[in-house]
């Protein structure tokens, strides 16, 4: 039974989609056509810099409206997967490619974070000697690390994973830490007394205690790195979705950039429900 509240939810989301519609369309009906850059289609000393005759300079449509991107998304998605050679892929096989390099890069960081996060949670010497190095590096930007990863690796595809690596690690860690480091300890010590082995006390005491912060660090870390690859993909990307929406942007095709934008963000949505999911299942009253 669909409770009040949730009706009420759903009939105002459809109220302000109809008003977003709304004004997307009125703001986009009446735009005046621009050269590519912004300036004026009848700009003649421009288009003549530009080697062109006056007048014949390709401009583009201005902002797609509603109608026009539909018309756009459902050809784009109508063959998502084709492949016809690395400047013609399907919106849904780039997709697939970023979602790859993000489930490596990402893997990666949780192989390394976790075990780390349970050690310096358990030992305090260990995180006051480790913390410095962690809140230097933590608030580095992803893209930050791009030009030494260049250098280093020499390889765009390995540059993305490295990034996604480096800058999903920290929120796992220090979430990991902290779930560690919260156990209550009447639990451990319970454990002690019975004289329960140290891999059966992390395996049946702290990670399932620990286990709601681990995977809320986890989600902190997926959506950080679901923004990193975009970005990483637009500077060296030769696929992917950021190479997407960059090569669109290049082709002047903007409600194909805007068809990637939403595909981004419902992406990153289903992403984060499914982590969101697994953190409901493992969350307990005390």
């Amino acid at each position: 039974m669909i409770s009040v509240e949730s009706r009420r939810a759903f009939f105002l989301f459809l109220a302000l989609f109809a008003g977003l519609l709304l004004v997307w369309q009125l703001s986009t009906a009446s735009a005046p056509p621009r050269s590519p850059y912004g300036i004026p289609q009848g700009n003649a000393e421009y288009q003549m810099l530009m080697g062109h005759a006056p007048g014949t300079t390709q401009t583009r449509e201005g902002f797609p409206g509603p109608a026009r991107f539909a018309a756009s998304a459902l050809q784009a998605l109508h063959a998502p997967f084709h492949n016809n050679g690395p400047s013609d892929r399907g919106i849904g096989w780039q997709v697939g490619a970023s979602l790859l390099r993000v489930a490596i890069g990402y893997g990666l960081a949780v192989v390394v974070a976790v075990p780390f996060g349970f050690l310096i949670g358990l030992h305090p010497v260990i995180r006051r000697a480790v913390d410095p190095f962690i809140q230097i590096l933590r608030p580095i930007s992803p893209l930050a690390w791009m030009p030494l990863a260049l250098y280093t690796i020499r390889n765009a595809e390995g540059c993305g994973i490295f990034v996604i690596f480096i800058c999903s690690l920290w929120p796992i860690v220090l979430n990991t830490a902290f779930g560690v480091g919260s156990v209550r300890r009447e639990w451990l010590n319970v454990a002690r007394t019975l004289e329960v082995s140290w891999t059966r006390r992390i395996l049946f005491v702290l990670l399932p205690a620990a286990a709601p912060t681990i995977i809320t660090g986890m989600r902190i870390g997926l959506g950080i790195a679901w923004l990193a690859i975009v970005a990483a993909e637009m500077l060296v990307g030769s696929s992917g979705i950021g190479y997407f929406v960059w090569n669109q942007w290049n082709n002047l095709s903007l409600s194909n950039v805007l068809l990637a934008v939403l595909l981004i963000g419902f992406t990153g949505m289903v992403l984060d429900g499914a982590l969101a999911a697994l953190q409901r299942s493992v969350t307990y009253a005390e």
